[in-house]
């Protein structure tokens, strides 16, 4: 894959600081790390959870998510411009299934920090949590919410604010409650896109390599396209329980007889396959091949078509949704209908 640089605008922290002075955001101070429980992390970054009391209440108000640089990587530029240009678009974001922007400040130390809504646990965990506890495949019903709540940021995202999430994956997925309410998070790599759905900067795309459309991969168009593939796949790993293709990188079935030569060759084919198996859609498992999972297999294969143009857009997948939703309602009030002249 072709060396990939960050595509960042210059983004000025203290007009961003002054912004949120303008708009009333009240001044606020972060708490060292570890008084805040860890929420997550991601590439140079940690996210916690910071608790806000208000004395004039009595009472907690909502929790908010507080993303800083991990100071470990040291003085990299490159984290504190992602997370700068991240602040930059989040602000401008306003949508029910997109996470809220709360502020941009510094620590004491003066590390930026990014003050978002919480969301909860991400998609990532739950289910990893659910695979630990060998409770299948998640509920039909709740992959579809799950489906048409991040469909409809990617809408928003793809045609009102033009841009290309590109890092879409269950990590970048908060939950609210039970699936009552699904969020779009991490807008540290975006790409803009033109009017047609082309990004503007075409050599530009990160995403995480096993959720990666082809054409990220292997080089080809990045376009609007590029963000359904990992939406397809991300609808797999609620029916799998697994992250793309990471079944080929089984390291705990290397037998501990083998020596060290044949260790590493084996090694080396594995994560051969692995490389191979990028950038394809993944087997679907034979125990979800029934009728109430038939809706979410036919998006999943329609988003993972290796021919960016056979892809649906944002738009139609959630036209698509919508129409199974509306069939569903039908058909229900067609049932009870028919229960209650039998009564």
């Amino acid at each position: 894959m072709a060396a990939f640089k960050t595509p960042v605008k210059n983004c000025n922290i203290s007009k961003l600081l002054q912004d949120d002075k303008k708009s009333g955001t009240p001044p606020f101070v972060i708490p060292p790390s570890p008084s805040m429980k860890r929420l997550g992390y991601g590439t140079g970054v940690n996210v916690y959870l910071l608790e806000r009391y208000s004395p004039m209440r009595g009472c907690y108000k909502s929790p908010w998510a507080v993303k800083k640089i991990n100071l470990k990587i040291g003085d990299n530029p490159e984290y504190k411009d992602r997370l700068d240009e991240e602040a930059k678009i989040l602000k401008t974001l306003k949508h029910p299934n997109i996470i809220g922007y709360r502020s941009y400040t510094k620590n004491k130390d003066g590390t930026p920090c990014l003050v978002m809504e919480s969301g909860e646990k991400s998609l990532a965990d739950i289910i990893e949590a659910r695979q630990e506890l060998d409770l299948g495949p998640f509920e039909a019903a709740d992959i579809l919410k799950v489906a048409l709540d991040l469909v409809s940021a990617l809408h928003y995202l793809h045609k009102e604010k033009l841009i290309l999430h590109g890092d879409l994956k269950s990590a970048n997925i908060l939950i609210k409650g039970d699936f009552d309410t699904v969020k779009l998070c991490d807008f540290g790599v975006t790409v803009p896109l033109d009017d047609k759905g082309n990004a503007k900067i075409n050599n530009f795309y990160v995403g995480t390599e096993c959720w990666s459309a082809p054409e990220a991969i292997h080089g080809g168009n990045i376009s609007d396209k590029t963000d359904m593939f990992p939406y397809g796949l991300i609808l797999w790993e609620m029916l799998s329980l697994f992250a793309p293709h990471m079944d080929k990188l089984n390291y705990e079935t290397l037998e501990n007889e083998l020596d060290e030569d044949k260790k590493m060759q084996e090694e080396y084919e594995m994560e051969e396959r692995y490389n191979k198996a990028l950038g394809t859609r993944p087997e679907v498992p034979e125990s979800v091949i029934c009728d109430s999972y038939l809706p979410i297999i036919e998006i999943f294969y329609a988003c993972t078509e290796e021919d960016p143009a056979k892809r649906p857009s944002a738009e139609q997948v959630l036209h698509h949704i919508k129409c199974l939703d509306s069939k569903e309602n039908k058909s229900l009030e067609a049932n009870g209908k028919g229960v209650k002249e039998n009564e």
